[in-house]
C-alpha cells in the first residue's frame, strides 16, 4: 500500500495565504523620488543613512523601505555595497481624486455668488484644491488675462473668500459686473490690472461697491474647438 501523502508535502500543493501587495505605498514612492533626485544632482545613489536624514526617518526605516523596493522590482541593489541602488523602473503616476464644484453663471449684484439660481453646472478638480475651502468655477468671457494664460472659453477655479492680497488674481463684484482682473493695492488706491495691454485698469474709488468673491488658484483650458 502506498504511503499517504502528508498534507504540505504533496508536489501538487501551493502555499497559502493573502498574495503579496505589489502596489507602490505612498512611503514608498517618497522613498523612490528621493534616489532619483539624489542620483541626478549627485551622480550615485544615496546610502541607508543619507536616505534617512533625506525622509526624515531613521535609516533602518529607510533600510526597510529600500527592501520593499526591491522586493517589488522597483530598485535592484547589489549586497555588500553602499552605493549600489539602481532604479529599474519607476511607478505608475498617481490618479488625482476629483471632486464637484458649482459652475456660476451671471451674478446679480448683492445676490450671494453660490447662489442655486447662478449655478449652471459642475466642473471636476482635483480634491487638494477643492477639499479644503469653498470653491466655485467661472467661464471666461474676453481676453483682458490673456497675459496670465487665462483665454476666453476656459474656467477658471476660485477660492471662496472675501478678502485678498495684492497681486492676486481675483474674482471681483463691482456693482451689477464680475470681472476677473489682477487686484492692485498702493496705499489707498486700489486698481483692477488686466493681463492685455489692449485694456485699461479699473481705478475702484471710495464710493464704489467692490467686494471679492474669491482668488483664482486654478485655470482648466478649453479646447481649440470650444474656444471657436
Amino acid at each position: 500500500m502506498a504511503p499517504k501523502e502528508q498534507p504540505g508535502r504533496g508536489a501538487g500543493n501551493k502555499r497559502r495565504g493573502r498574495p503579496p501587495i505589489e502596489a507602490i505605498t505612498e512611503p514608498q514612492r517618497r522613498t523612490l523620488a528621493a534616489i532619483r533626485t539624489h542620483i541626478s544632482r549627485r551622480g550615485f545613489p544615496p546610502t541607508g543613512q543619507e536616505l534617512g536624514e533625506l525622509l526624515g526617518i531613521a535609516s533602518a526605516s529607510a533600510h526597510e523601505l529600500v527592501h520593499q523596493l526591491v522586493r517589488k522590482g522597483y530598485l535592484r541593489r547589489e549586497p555588500g555595497k553602499a552605493r549600489s541602488l539602481e532604479v529599474l523602473k519607476q511607478p505608475e503616476p498617481e490618479v488625482a481624486e476629483l471632486v464637484p464644484i458649482p459652475i456660476v453663471g451671471a451674478v446679480a449684484a448683492g445676490q450671494p455668488i453660490l447662489a442655486v439660481e447662478n449655478i449652471v453646472g459642475e466642473l471636476l478638480v482635483e480634491r487638494h484644491l477643492a477639499g479644503r475651502w469653498p470653491c466655485f468655477a467661472l467661464a471666461v468671457k474676453g481676453d483682458s488675462m490673456i497675459r496670465a494664460g487665462i483665454h476666453e472659453g476656459d474656467h477658471i477655479v476660485v477660492r471662496q473668500q472675501p478678502i485678498a492680497e495684492s497681486g492676486d488674481i481675483v474674482v471681483a463684484l463691482l456693482g451689477d459686473e464680475a470681472t476677473v482682473k489682477r487686484l492692485h493695492i498702493a496705499g489707498d488706491r486700489i486698481e483692477l490690472r488686466p493681463e492685455n495691454p489692449r485694456f485699461r485698469p479699473i481705478a475702484v474709488g471710495p464710493d464704489d461697491d467692490l467686494r471679492i468673491a474669491g482668488k483664482v488658484v486654478a485655470v482648466r483650458r478649453a479646447t481649440a474647438r470650444a474656444r471657436r
